[in-house]
């Protein structure tokens, strides 16, 4: 099965919760056409259609972002580069903090994920799932990546104040937005995941 992605991180996650897939890079030289779609839905299905046309085989692909109640659903897909094109992560999360503390508001936000699979017959499928929470001011751990070190996710309890990047990588996969959306996708194929349903 081929993943669409080019970013090592989700590969990295996908691998471990998808552990009785064998999941593929893009072939060598693929160039990821725009996002331009208006939802993650529409982001995945846009990657993941390119892939298929270049590989003909089963693909899947992911949207994934972070959306601040506080800035009216922002950054939500333009998460990768809301900085600007090229920012990094720590360029995004800089601009993130500053625009939630201007807002002075509650500071809720939710990571979303939508999963786009391309099965052999050709059949389109998105699977999209949420983790809700809140974002600190500052930032906490060294796990994850992208807005992980200042998300607080509410499944893990009223009491515990861990970030995303200061769980570990079973507990964060148990409930984030994008292990939900690929025990969906497992459900879907009738695959084992390597997390709880």
């Amino acid at each position: 099965m081929i993943l669409a992605t080019g970013n090592r991180h989700k590969l990295s996650e996908m691998e471990e919760l998808l552990p009785t897939v064998a999941l593929r890079p893009l072939p060598a030289g693929f160039e990821m056409p725009p996002e331009d779609g208006d939802s993650f839905a529409a982001n995945a299905l846009i990657k993941a259609r390119a892939a298929r046309a270049a590989t003909g085989d089963v693909v899947i692909a992911d949207d994934s972002g972070i959306a601040a109640d506080d800035l009216g659903g922002a950054p939500g897909i333009y998460s990768a580069r809301y900085a600007g094109e090229g920012a990094s992560d720590e360029v995004n999360l800089d601009k993130l903090l500053r625009e939630v503390e201007a807002a002075d508001g509650e500071r809720r936000a939710a990571y979303v994920c939508a999963i786009a699979l391309i099965d052999e017959a050709g059949a389109e499928h998105v699977f999209e799932a949420r983790c809700e929470g809140r974002l600190l001011a500052e930032r906490r751990g060294s796990g994850g990546f992208g807005y992980d070190p200042a998300f607080v996710p509410d499944d893990t309890g009223p009491d515990d104040e861990r970030t995303y990047a200061e769980l570990s990588a079973a507990e964060k996969n148990a409930i984030s937005h994008r292990g939900r959306a690929t025990r969906m996708l497992a459900d879907h194929l009738g695959l084992a995941t390597g997390g709880p349903s």
